[in-house]
């Protein structure tokens, strides 16, 4: 299936936005994506600096508008990816933002064809205010953002949050297919298909869960922004990891 042309066919010529503030120093832009029929969102979360610098952390289809909107809430200074399977736009993200480092995953580079720097060594311009973790035991070299001064835990695909007013076919494929009774938690393809060392994923999770976070952030739908870590913790359990 040709993913990026059903997105394309779905959402149209143009697509819109939604930006939303979370914290002080957060911002989580969404964009459609859609896949199977089902809308699965995509979102960029942006992560403000001190100095008023930008970590802008996934990529999308942007448009001047767009940049416009990144650039209103700071001055867009690192783009990154946070796993391989996020390689979608990675050419549209490197067009937008030409003139800053691009990070990412170990292999990222190879599978886009868009030069990277490895994200396992983040910049020092980050020390004491964002901290990278990977996720050991997993083929698709993913990796964790915490956004120390917002207690923001940002990740990509390890885990999905939707909505509770899903309905029809999205609510039936999250709950049956994703096997996601409760619309949050770890996808039955990531457990069967990603994960393929238990005992170093379930040491990754324990050291997410020791990271002092009041709000977590996936790459698709919606934010988990009270009880984070009590809801990620019931997750991991119900998960057997």
């Amino acid at each position: 299936m040709n993913l990026r042309k059903e997105n394309e066919q779905r959402t149209g010529e143009t697509i819109t936005m939604n930006e939303r503030q979370i914290a002080d120093d957060v911002m989580l832009i969404s964009f459609p994506w859609r896949v199977l029929g089902i809308d699965f969102r995509r979102n960029v979360t942006l992560l403000r600096l001190a100095d008023g610098r930008v970590v802008v952390h996934s990529t999308a289809p942007f448009t001047q508008q767009d940049i416009a909107a990144i650039r209103r809430f700071g001055e867009p200074s690192w783009l990154v990816e946070a796993t391989l399977m996020h390689d979608t736009f990675a050419k549209e993200g490197r067009q937008a933002l030409q003139n800053i480092p691009y990070l990412a995953p170990d292999g990222f580079a190879k599978a886009t064809e868009v030069p990277t720097e490895s994200l396992l060594r983040p910049p020092r311009d980050w020390d004491g205010e964002i901290d990278v973790l990977r996720i050991e035991g997993v083929r698709m070299n993913e990796d964790a953002l915490f956004h120390r001064r917002s207690r923001t835990l940002v990740l990509a695909d390890l885990f999905f949050s939707f909505p509770e007013e899903t309905s029809g076919w999205p609510r039936f494929f999250v709950r049956h297919v994703m096997r996601l009774p409760r619309l949050f938690g770890i996808s039955s393809f990531y457990r069967s298909f990603i994960i393929r060392d238990k005992e170093a994923f379930a040491r990754s999770m324990s050291a997410l869960l020791a990271l002092d976070f009041e709000r977590l952030v996936v790459a698709h739908w919606q934010p988990v922004e009270t009880d984070a870590k009590r809801t990620m913790e019931q997750a991991v359990v119900k998960a057997g990891c």
